[in-house]
């Protein structure tokens, strides 16, 4: 485990946009098929599927797509993300590194800004990669945006207090790529409900609050 380690540092001080593309390409994969996994296991319990039916067949062409994702985006934009966000605090803020006031406004930051827009990427870019056209991307947009940043506005907040506290930028991808890995599931996993009655809860409320707001006008 200790040479992996080393191994992974030494190609990350040689190589460490290919290195974060390459491992967030794999975790993402590996993430879909767990959600894949999730999905069936679920629908065996719910549906009472027939004993033909219960054997897993991993969609391939979904992880190649998810990976795709890890490889185009998630790596990259995540790497040169993490790089000049902690640059632009320290530098532009003048924020003490590692201070409260330099790791919660990391937080907002990440939370605010790059949070959405890897939501907003990711069900777009697997709508598109499905073969949806714009419309059925919105309504997907509509049905799944919503509940997932819900529910991870919940959880990376406090993943990513511990990841700009104590750990050190060239690896916070890393660590971000590790909880990606249940991510990455959780995400394919929304993704694959398509209409499920827990989502209406979330759309159901914030339906009330647009429906509130145009009463007020």
């Amino acid at each position: 485990m200790l040479k992996l380690w080393k191994w992974y540092q030494n190609c990350l001080a040689v190589n460490p946009v290919k290195t974060q593309v390459i491992s967030s390409g794999f975790l993402w994969g590996t993430g879909d098929i767990a959600a894949q996994c999730i999905t069936h296991s679920t629908s065996k319990k719910h549906l009472q599927l027939a004993d033909t039916d219960e054997e897993l067949k991993i969609n391939w062409k979904r992880v190649a797509i998810t990976s795709m994702f890890g490889f185009g985006f998630v790596g990259p934009v995540g790497h040169f993300w993490y790089e000049n966000l902690d640059k632009f605090i320290r530098l532009r803020l003048q924020l003490p590194a590692k201070s409260a006031r330099f790791v919660a406004t990391k937080v907002a930051m990440d939370s605010i800004i790059f949070g959405p827009f890897d939501l907003f990427a990711f069900f777009t870019y697997m709508g598109f990669a499905a073969g949806k056209n714009a419309a059925q991307v919105k309504e997907s947009l509509k049905r799944d945006f919503i509940p997932a940043l819900i529910l991870e506005g919940g959880i990376w907040p406090i993943v990513q207090v511990a990841n700009f506290r104590y750990v050190p930028v060239r690896n916070q991808l890393l660590y971000v790529n590790i909880f990606c890995l249940l991510d990455s599931a959780f995400l394919s996993w929304v993704e694959q409900q398509q209409d499920a009655p827990w989502k209406q809860w979330f759309n159901f409320f914030h339906s009330l609050e647009n429906r509130g707001g145009k009463d007020d006008l």
